[in-house]
């Protein structure tokens, strides 16, 4: 296990260093004027040259790398040149992630409960009215887009309800409809993966040899099938984890939360450079993380995988 842990942990590193590399050659062929901001049209091309050069972007582009990596190693995002003008990009992210994270974790929670408990539920009672209601449920949030359903809840919740149509830090009662929003989606995938896992488990020989020895249907859910069930869903949980870091672009924007999501995008618009560089090293850093905790996870769940051996890894 420490062996593969090891081994994992160097190729992520290696991931990550040919990420920032890309990251970092990728910037370099984005247009100038994202290092300008709004002064890019007042200043003659000595003074842009000028900047440039103080900026060390004129240097030798194995120069500019070093210095790229030895910013990153320190702590140092850049600044931000149009979104937030002089602001350092670690203080705008500062200000950001506590609303992304907060919404982010709530809705996850739900969402675990909630869509492992019908997974459950949904494999338990196979081809009856629970499995059905709770297939009917899964086809609807998989088939309609998105978009359609946030629209209806904002538009009839508030009604019904009584509740803030937008996010207000001071009111509590805002929180609801984005959290349920933002879980919607997450607990149907949790329900559908935890039905195939349970009827795949449910159909292997161990349990039914549990059955004919006279072991009660409870203990072998619980204690055999709902855990082997759970172990390839594991793996995704870290993942999951941190992508809440990066909030949801459409939900955010529909209730007003002055979150991550949508960041990247009005960053890329409005050439940012300094600011899609360090967003896109983040997100890049989170897949990365989260897809080496998620093997770890899933051995620690289950110590019959064997990682280490011929075939073990991916």
């Amino acid at each position: 296990m420490l062996k593969y842990s090891l081994k994992r942990l160097f190729q992520s590193m290696v991931t990550l260093l040919i990420v920032i590399t890309i990251v970092f050659f990728l910037l370099r062929l984005m247009p100038e004027e994202g290092y300008f901001g709004d002064s890019y049209e007042k200043l003659d091309e000595a003074q842009k040259e000028a900047i440039l050069t103080g900026m060390g972007l004129r240097d030798p582009l194995h120069v500019q790398l070093v210095n790229f990596y030895k910013n990153i190693l320190s702590g140092d995002l850049g600044t931000s040149t149009i979104y937030r003008p002089k602001v350092p990009v670690i203080e705008i992210l500062k200000s950001k992630i506590p609303y992304s994270l907060e919404f982010g974790l709530s809705a996850m929670a739900i969402s675990l409960i909630c869509g492992v408990s019908m997974g459950i539920l949904m494999a338990r009672s196979k081809n009856k009215v629970w499995d059905k209601i709770g297939t009917g449920y899964i086809v609807i949030i998989n088939a309609v887009p998105a978009a359609v359903y946030y629209l209806f809840i904002q538009l009839y919740a508030t009604d019904i309800f009584k509740l803030p149509i937008l996010f207000k830090q001071s009111d509590h009662l805002s929180w609801i409809l984005p959290v349920i929003s933002m879980s919607l989606g997450s607990t149907a995938s949790y329900a559908m993966w935890m039905r195939r896992y349970m009827v795949d488990e449910l159909n292997r020989d161990y349990v039914k040899l549990a059955r004919a020895k006279g072991f009660k249907d409870k203990k072998v859910m619980v204690k055999h099938v709902l855990r082997n069930a759970f172990v390839p869903m594991a793996q995704y949980l870290p993942a999951s984890l941190l992508y809440t870091i990066s909030g949801s672009i459409y939900i955010e924007s529909l209730y007003s939360i002055p979150g991550m999501g949508g960041l990247l995008v009005t960053a890329i618009q409005r050439q940012d450079n300094p600011l899609v560089q360090s967003l896109v090293l983040i997100y890049s850093s989170i897949g990365i993380i989260g897809l080496f905790l998620g093997d770890i996870l899933m051995a620690s769940f289950d110590p019959r995988i064997k990682l280490e051996g011929k075939g073990g890894a991916r």
